[in-house]
């Protein structure tokens, strides 16, 4: 290994920065497991011929982004992205999956901002006037980053939305205080590669393979609630279907 990250003199980039890429790219190749324990940060900088301080600054990024975690006495450890497995086929929000699968759900919130727009008016079928609450979020189980949804709600239907402080639920606050029950979605699944932008917050040193949900969600009155697209990371993410004969 220490070969494999040994920096390049003839490299402009600083060394800590030669070393994080080259860690982070065997990390999510999978050549450095889950459970494997690296070197000490001394033993590290001496193998690379590299001071301390550069070694601690790649470990200290990595724990950041959740790739590596430090157990004392255990050792600093590559930590392996949770594989979640949920099963398609019933309505329910990023909170209520990550509750299913044993998890901690919690949220960024990276945009919130009311819009106008004819594009968005005529798929949910209102007035070029109509008025929507636009969120993207970063979407988290356990602290690690699973999803990166873009979500559109009429505030024709649901004005309360507009005063929603966006913590917990967005299909809750829809049921109560808003009083709209959600009765199902249409939901497409196509498989894309991150962008530069998305590679950032999901921690990749490089775009990655990921699944791109879109779905449009309706009242029990057959009104178009909600419109979301969510980039899911591949590495996490197989979903289940149940077929029947």
């Amino acid at each position: 290994m220490a070969e494999r990250l040994r920096p390049n003199p003839g490299n402009s980039q600083p060394y800590y920065q030669q070393i994080l890429q080259q860690l982070t790219g065997l990390i999510d190749s999978g050549e450095l497991a889950e459970g494997v324990n690296l070197p000490p940060e001394r033993v590290l900088a001496d193998l690379l011929a590299v001071s301390r301080t550069t070694v601690k600054r790649c470990y200290d990024a990595l724990r950041e982004t959740h790739k590596l975690a430090s157990y004392g006495r255990g050792g600093t450890v590559v930590r392996g992205t949770p594989r979640v497995s949920p099963e398609m086929g019933r309505l329910k929000g990023f909170s209520e999956e990550m509750r299913e699968l044993g998890m901690t759900p919690s949220t960024r919130l990276l945009e919130r901002v009311v819009i106008q727009d004819r594009t968005l008016a005529s798929m949910f079928g209102g007035p070029s006037s109509a008025r929507f609450l636009k969120l993207v979020r970063l979407r988290l189980g356990d602290e690690q980053p699973m999803s990166y949804e873009t979500a559109w709600y009429d505030l024709g239907l649901a004005p309360d939305l507009e005063n929603w402080d966006t913590n917990g639920s967005a299909y809750a606050f829809l049921r109560d205080p808003c009083g709209i029950v959600l009765a199902d979605a249409d939901q497409s699944i196509e498989a894309v590669l991150s962008s530069g932008m998305e590679s950032e917050v999901f921690g990749f040193s490089a775009p990655a393979p990921c699944l791109l949900l879109k779905r449009r969600t309706y009242s029990s009155h057959r009104k178009l609630v909600e419109y979301v697209e969510g980039l899911f990371r591949g590495d996490a993410y197989a979903y289940r279907l149940k077929l029947r004969a």
